[in-house]
């Protein structure tokens, strides 16, 4: 760091602490994606960041709700709870400078890319910002970064020996994800629902397709003003009653908030091995568009699976014992 200007290495420190600050739990990470994309709307990652995080944190509290523990022992949500945790952290600690690196850019008017190594961001991103400084492109941008951050969890996650076996190996993930129950929603304060489900969750490529799917709904020009008021409207807490309280019949709270339910997490990240100089990045395919062939109107079929879940747990209730849940 020694080559570097004074005013270079307090930005790095002046990063590091914003990073930190901003990575305390779902609450933090959601809203600090949104402030940013206020403030920097080209960047339309960040709005897609921050309404994948909303859906995050509705996950996390459906583990706690009114369904879950009735189904899951204690361990077994606490497990899936630790996992959802584990990748937003990841994921924020990862891109979070970057953000920051580009507004500071925007501010002095130059690049500062070549201070992203000191974060220890993969190559492979490193090259995008420095293409998007240059031309704009903002799909490429807005690909590149679901890649990145989809690969920055592959290995420590998805790949990793603790969740692969008690969570991605786990008789209720195949059964959730065999089933849809875990969907990218993109509520309206109209009361309508819409977004791509999940299948497929272990798969990078599928996971990668997926982001590019919901960039798609998520910006559509008829939706997005929609959604950006959801946003602006509709605090976050982690209860699926931020938008369930939208719907036209009403409903009663069914999922705790997250702050009342889960302590804060402390992670740590001891390894910082790039993604990139260990995958063979296929450009051509991953940057060629998406198009869904399943509907993204979802309010329909998100009552249905979720009248699907209550059946559920209601045939549980006849059949096994409540001592012997999973």
């Amino acid at each position: 760091m020694n080559h570097l200007t004074i005013q270079e290495q307090l930005l790095i420190r002046q990063i590091e602490e914003e990073t930190a600050k901003e990575n305390i739990d779902n609450i933090t990470r959601t809203n600090a994606y949104f402030k940013y994309f206020k403030t920097n709307p080209e960047i339309i990652w960040s709005f897609l960041a921050s309404m994948v995080s909303r859906n995050g944190g509705w996950n996390m509290c459906d583990l706690e709700g009114s369904l879950f523990p009735q189904l899951l022992q204690p361990q077994t949500r606490k497990q899936l709870f630790l996992t959802f945790e584990r990748a937003n952290w990841l994921i924020f600690h990862d891109v979070y400078p970057q953000l920051l690196i580009y507004y500071y850019s925007t501010k002095l008017n130059r690049p500062l890319f070549h201070l992203l190594p000191y974060f220890h961001v993969s190559v492979f991103i490193q090259r995008e910002w420095k293409k998007y400084w240059v031309s704009k492109d903002k799909e490429r941008l807005t690909t590149a970064l679901i890649i990145n951050e989809q690969n920055v969890i592959q290995k420590p996650v998805i790949e990793h020996p603790v969740y692969k076996s008690r969570v991605f190996h786990s008789f209720i993930f195949f059964f959730q994800d065999w089933l849809h129950f875990s969907c990218v929603l993109f509520p309206t304060c109209g009361g309508e629902l819409y977004g791509a489900s999940v299948n497929g969750f272990r798969t990078l490529s599928k996971r990668i397709n997926l982001g590019k799917r919901l960039v798609r709904i998520l910006f559509h020009p008829r939706l997005f003003p929609h959604f950006l008021e959801f946003a602006e409207k509709s605090a976050h807490t982690g209860s699926r009653h931020d938008f369930e309280q939208y719907f036209k019949t009403t409903s009663r709270r069914e999922t705790p908030f997250l702050r009342a339910t889960y302590p804060v997490i402390e992670h740590h990240r001891h390894e910082h091995e790039d993604w990139s100089m260990m995958t063979r990045v296929p450009f051509k395919s991953l940057y060629l568009p998406v198009y869904s062939v399943h509907p993204i109107h979802l309010t329909d079929w998100y009552i249905h699976k979720r009248d699907q879940l209550q059946l559920l747990l209601s045939l549980r209730k006849v059949i096994t014992p409540f001592k012997k849940r999973i």
